[in-house]
């Protein structure tokens, strides 16, 4: 059987690659298949699905798509412009923005709020945008694993590691991973005055966004602020992060018909919802669930902890560039909700701190899908932006920015996670 289990789980993978729009019907159709022949037993469907990180998902995508509705990134882009001299720093300035945005609100739709602006700069000063919409799917990548709620691998991480909003600045006492994250952010900026040295021409906003709805930006901050908050509740539910998600999706939604009459929002947000990714999360619970079942995952972490060589700086040097090198061409979310169960059968196999592997892998798979232009969805998006105007971007041109970005990026976060957490 479980000779059976690695077969089929090798074909999801090979699926989803060869299929990328249809990921979620290939992990959902193993995921049956496991059922159909015991892999996965039937009573254990509904416990083998993580529903945290689904009401999590759900209900953070509400609450951003009403925000993304509001315009204020918008209006926070244009602020923006004032500050920058010229188109290089624009092309930072935007990058940096993208980025923040990020370690909030999904990569994708940060890359649908803050290109656009940047398309609309470049269309001004008769410039290809092709460099500044890479830097800006980049950044925006590159930062999402800075919180628990900036990408739906951090979410899949805090729910499965018992983390809360807090514990990604501040772990037993060290500075967690955002910091990581955040200066490798900081290291790219060099990279970028460098990428964007002849890029001078002088740039001002002429035309600024108006903000008439702010319901969105205060229930953004009181979800981060609720998160805060249950992150110093000892003991409480598993699924209390979800909730905190959940019951602020509703609130929205009902301010915004109580208070703006509102009635169009919710159904808005409903038809844009991201449902593949749930469906996909929902799949791959279960079918991990199932090899895990029959023993896979142990034999995947009794080859990690062999390939350590009982060396952890080793270990934890293949958890990070393995990562990089596997999600320039996979997937991360698939790919991390393998890995998790594996390295928490590392960790108990050879008693190595769990933040050290969870953070390596983080840095190691979020970072790396940015090394190729199919290695993330935020890269994927930018790209079609790009295409549908009219502009091609090569292979060469996008690794042009892409491969300095990562390995600037995981560098410092490979080597603060090594130095605070060994």
């Amino acid at each position: 059987m479980k000779i059976i289990a690695i077969i089929l789980f090798i074909l999801m993978y090979l699926g989803m690659i060869l299929l990328p729009k249809r990921r979620a019907h290939v992990a959902l159709g193993t995921a049956a298949v496991f059922v159909l022949l015991g892999i996965l037993p039937l009573g254990e469907l509904w416990g083998s699905i993580d529903w945290n990180v689904l009401m999590m998902l759900f209900g953070t995508m509400v609450v951003v798509d009403y925000f993304i509705e509001s315009k204020m990134p918008n209006a926070i882009a244009d602020s923006l412009l004032n500050l920058a001299p010229n188109v290089m720093w624009v092309t930072i300035f935007m990058s940096l923005f993208s980025g923040v945005i990020s370690a909030f609100i999904d990569n994708v739709s940060t890359v649908l709020m803050v290109a656009p602006v940047g398309m609309a700069i470049c269309k001004k000063l008769d410039i290809s945008p092709v460099g500044m919409i890479i830097s800006i799917a980049v950044s925006s990548n590159l930062q999402g694993a800075a919180t628990l709620v900036g990408d739906t691998t951090s979410i899949m991480l805090g729910a499965y590691a018992h983390m809360d909003f807090l514990d990604f600045f501040f772990m037993k006492g060290r500075p967690g991973l955002f910091f990581a994250v955040e200066l490798g952010a900081l290291a790219t900026v060099p990279i970028m005055m460098w990428l964007f040295r002849d890029d001078r021409d002088p740039v001002q906003a002429t035309e600024y966004t108006e903000v008439r709805d702010r319901i969105p930006s205060f229930m953004m901050i009181a979800l981060v602020a609720l998160l805060i908050g249950a992150s110093f509740i000892h003991g409480k539910p598993p699924l209390t992060n979800g909730i905190i998600c959940m019951a602020c999706a509703a609130v929205t939604a009902v301010l915004e018909v109580a208070v703006r009459r509102n009635t169009d929002g919710v159904q808005h947000a409903l038809v844009e919802m991201d449902y593949e990714t749930l469906l996909l999360l929902a799949g791959l619970f279960l079918v991990i669930s199932g090899i895990t079942n029959v023993g896979v995952i142990d034999d995947l972490a009794a080859l990690i902890v062999r390939l350590g060589g009982g060396n952890v700086f080793l270990l934890y040097t293949i958890v990070v560039w393995g990562s990089v090198l596997i999600s320039a061409f996979i997937d991360n979310i698939p790919y991390v909700a393998t890995m998790l169960p594996v390295l928490r059968s590392v960790i108990a196999a050879m008693g190595v701190a769990p933040e050290l592997l969870y953070f390596g892998l983080l840095v190691g798979a979020t970072l790396g899908g940015n090394i190729t232009p199919i290695g993330a969805s935020a890269n994927i998006a930018g790209i079609g932006m790009l295409v549908k105007k009219g502009y091609s971007v090569s292979f060469r041109e996008f690794t042009r920015i892409g491969v300095p970005f990562t390995l600037t990026a995981v560098i410092v976060g490979y080597l603060f996670v090594w130095c605070f957490f060994k």
